[in-house]
């Protein structure tokens, strides 16, 4: 598939989204959210893609709105970018199969909140996170004002909102914003290895399980939730995967018994 703002490649079960404006370190315009809702929607079809990673072309992960395009955007042709924004994020957000964003290096305003929506953070270690949104008069989007507490806690949060300061991803990672933080040259290598992880495990149980953990973020109740894993589990058990899967760990057994 061809994109103009995104590269989009699949391959050993894993579906890679480069954001691919690398001219203005991969700034968000309205065709880079369009793009990235296609692909996305490609991956959730491929019944081989379990995993999805994205990341940034170049030095940038993303910074963010391209302000060069919204100095002349109306108010209604601002309300229509920020719609489609919001729309990819919540495809993000509540998509069936595990994500992990790759944080190559700035991950400013809207491209840091395109890292808070997905499922699992890395980022290179002298990354730089933030939201400048209170610097340029502006205000926060794709969720955030709930990722970010849940992520981090409220006082923290505030913090960073209030001052706009970037954090690099080694203090991301140590505050809990991001999983883990490596050297850049291994970002990729460390993105991929985790997919790979992932990807091994039952598509099935992974989109089931991902559905539980939506439903306990959305804030339904304990006994509706406890209800859903019931039938969850039940679904996953009634699954001709299931039988596979329980010789395979028995066979795993057994090798290792063997070797001792």
């Amino acid at each position: 598939m061809d994109f103009e703002c995104i590269i989009y490649e699949k391959g050993h079960d894993i579906a890679i989204v480069r954001l691919n404006r690398p001219q203005v370190l991969n700034a968000m315009n309205k065709q880079l959210w369009l793009d990235l809702q296609a692909a996305l929607e490609d991956a959730r079809q491929d019944p081989l893609v379990k995993v999805v990673i994205i990341t940034g072309e170049g030095r940038a992960f993303s910074t963010g709105a391209d302000l060069k395009e919204s100095k002349t955007r109306t108010i209604e042709e601002y309300r229509d970018y920020l719609n489609e924004l919001q729309e990819a994020s919540r495809k993000i957000i509540r998509f069936e199969k595990p994500t992990i964003a790759a944080i190559n290096g700035y991950a400013l305003g809207s491209g840091y909140e395109l890292a808070l929506a997905c499922d699992i953070r890395l980022a290179a270690e002298d990354a730089q996170i933030g939201s400048p949104e209170a610097k340029v008069t502006s205000s926060v989007t794709g969720g955030a004002m709930r990722l970010v507490q849940e992520l981090i806690g409220p006082g923290k949060a505030r913090e960073l909102l209030f001052t706009a300061e970037y954090i690099d991803g080694r203090e991301a990672e140590r505050i809990g914003l991001v999983n883990k933080a490596v050297p850049l040259d291994k970002l990729m290598d460390e993105a991929k290895a985790m997919a790979a992880k992932i990807a091994k495990n039952s598509s099935f149980s992974l989109k089931m399980i991902k559905r539980g953990l939506i439903m306990a973020k959305d804030g339904v109740s304990l006994e509706a939730l406890m209800d859903y894993e019931v039938e969850a589990c039940l679904a996953c058990v009634s699954t001709k995967e299931r039988q596979n899967s329980l010789k395979e760990f028995e066979d795993r057994k057994k090798g290792h018994r063997a070797k001792k």
